[in-house]
């Protein structure tokens, strides 16, 4: 348990943050899923855009690290050209 009041306030913000990036990261897992079992050219290039957008909004909070972002994107990119 937190000695000081600032340290207990601190745990209650970690808490908050930790769940609100959960929420953001599975559901751009899933996002990256529902891209990547898409069968049809225009729907997955119409897709595309919002799925990096969201990979980039986690870099930039560091939920995941830039690299991973930048490999996860240019997969998908390649996937999408391959249709």
């Amino acid at each position: 348990m937190a000695n000081h009041p600032s340290a207990a306030k601190r745990a209650r913000q970690s808490e908050k943050k930790r769940v609100e990036n959960r929420y953001y990261a599975k559901s751009t897992r899933n996002a990256v899923r529902k891209l990547r079992t898409t069968t049809e050219k225009e729907q997955a290039a119409e897709m595309l855009p919002q799925v990096s957008s969201m990979l980039d909004k986690l870099a930039k909070r560091n939920i995941i690290h830039k690299n991973k972002a930048s490999n996860l994107k240019s997969g998908l990119l390649r996937y999408v050209k391959s249709l």
